[in-house]
């Protein structure tokens, strides 16, 4: 049996599916009830809490680890989950972490994260790291706006990075937890090219077949909308790297070809499928 956590995401969700597709049993868990395929255990449970994995990793023989963001504040333990994990009897943990922890490893969230990392590697498990780089689902933060007024606000509309389709990475993660091969692999997880704000507006607009204006926000402006919803720090840490990412930032892998056999999806892919988020 497989445990796959945040399972109601938009990484865990088509990983969930993925496996049962694959007949893989699968316990999905999240904070609240779900719908989850047919044939796919649920258990509601708060990784801040790890005793409530238990029930789910009594029989399990592989995990997918995926943190939510208050796994990341001081004081939190992450660590201990794949400890239990380890006294439950599964072998192996495929964790979603962060291309960050190579790319910029000296923010507090990527020091927590190569830690866990670490730990991991030092558990005994078989394991697996997925470093991914920036999501082509953060567009949906432009969703509102583009219902509303068919306009993306952003800054930096010239300024990219090849951002990766969460589905690519559930695919990532459902051929690490089920193939042998991939034990002790690093896999930095990007997009098949870099592609910046400006130009993911035009492949929203073809995915809808109308217009879709972009209007770039400054830096400062940028900030205030984002700490709405996050810290400062954050904020000011992901307007770092969208106004001037480093060449590892940069860098697209091929890490998702030698896992799946094919290239990773592009962006218009993703705005095809998401298409009814900006309608």
């Amino acid at each position: 049996m497989i445990v796959v956590t945040g399972a109601t995401g938009n990484i865990g969700r088509p990983l969930t599916r993925a496996l049962a597709e694959a007949g893989e049993e699968v316990t999905a868990v999240s904070r609240r009830a779900a719908e989850v395929p047919d044939g796919v255990r649920h258990l509601a449970a708060d990784l801040a809490e790890p005793a409530g994995l238990e029930p789910a990793l009594a029989r399990a023989k592989a995990m997918f680890l995926l943190l939510s963001g208050d796994l990341h504040a001081l004081g939190a333990r992450p660590a201990d989950i794949i400890g239990r994990a380890a006294a439950a009897g599964v072998r192996r943990v495929v964790l979603l972490s962060t291309l960050g922890v190579t790319s910029r490893p000296f923010g507090a969230t990527r020091i927590a994260m190569r830690e866990l990392e670490d730990a991991l590697r030092e558990s005994g498990l078989d394991w697996v790291v997925l470093r991914p780089g920036g999501f082509a689902s953060n567009a949906l933060w432009w969703a509102e706006s583009v219902r509303a007024d068919r306009l993306v606000a952003a800054p930096f509309g010239d300024i990219g990075v090849p951002v990766i389709d969460p589905a690519d990475i559930a695919e990532v993660a459902a051929a690490c937890l089920r193939e042998d091969q991939h034990a002790g692999g690093i896999y930095d997880l990007t997009g098949p090219q870099v592609i910046t704000p400006r130009e993911q507006t035009a492949a929203i607009a073809a995915a809808l077949g109308s217009p879709v204006r972009f209007h770039e926000l400054t830096r400062e402006e940028a900030k205030a909308a984002m700490v709405q919803s996050m810290p400062g720090e954050l904020a000011d840490d992901t307007l770092d790297i969208l106004g001037a990412p480093n060449a590892a930032e940069l860098r697209v892998s091929p890490d998702v070809r030698h896992v799946l056999g094919r290239d990773p999806r592009p962006f218009a892919d993703w705005a095809a499928r998401n298409v009814a988020a900006f309608r």
